[in-house]
């Protein structure tokens, strides 16, 4: 998956550049260059050779419908975008069940991580638009529960990538939800962008492990 990774990282190299600046026209190439560089990392590792890789490469596909929707400020493309994660999260999930988990582990998980979904839901529920509340509230819960899959992957003897990836994706989204909601600035996607994509390609290499 060697050549597919540089594409992503050169890309979001030029994409970083591109936010800095808010130089729309690089952004609305640089972006998908880098996410269609996860997605080939992932057919590149065999996604397409079991259950585990095609479920990965359908949440990656899914991740980078909504990686293009959030090219627009646009509430309705926000609204898409948020489904197409929602759903790139659930297919992790069944990534990660079909893989093979530890069921004490998978309840531990999303429990321990109730709480943290609690505070981040505290944190936006001043900013969050009331046409919005339900879908970040899904959102949150969602993704809550993947994280919580991921642990239990690894629990059952899954590679312990998966879980970092889930964790640095989960973070990476605490950035987004920063920049749309409270605070629109640089900062967020500095460091919240570069995360994103080492995560998604943490996940990709997942297959076949």
């Amino acid at each position: 998956m060697l050549l597919p990774t540089l594409v992503t990282l050169a890309a979001l190299v030029v994409l970083l550049w591109a936010e800095a600046r808010e130089h729309g026209p690089t952004m609305r190439w640089a972006k998908p260059l880098a996410s269609t560089g996860f997605v080939g990392a992932a057919l590149a590792m065999g996604a397409l050779d079991d259950d585990y890789g095609r479920a990965i490469l359908a949440a990656l596909a899914l991740c980078w419908v909504g990686d293009v929707c959030l090219l627009s400020r646009r509430n309705a493309w926000f609204l898409a975008g948020l489904g197409a994660f929602l759903l790139g999260h659930v297919a992790f999930g069944a990534a990660f069940w079909l893989r093979g988990v530890d069921p004490t582990w998978a309840v531990g998980g999303v429990l321990g991580l109730v709480l943290p979904a609690m505070l981040v839901r505290r944190w936006l529920s001043p900013y969050v638009p009331s046409n919005m509340r339900r879908p970040v509230d899904a959102y949150i819960a969602v993704i809550t529960v993947m994280v919580g899959l991921s642990w239990a992957c690894v629990a059952a003897g899954g590679t312990r990538v998966i879980a970092v990836g889930a964790m640095a994706f989960y973070l990476s989204d605490l950035s987004v939800a920063r920049d749309r909601f409270v605070r629109r600035e640089i900062q967020n996607r500095l460091w919240g962008l570069p995360l994103y994509y080492v995560a998604q390609l943490l996940l990709a290499s997942t297959i076949g492990r």
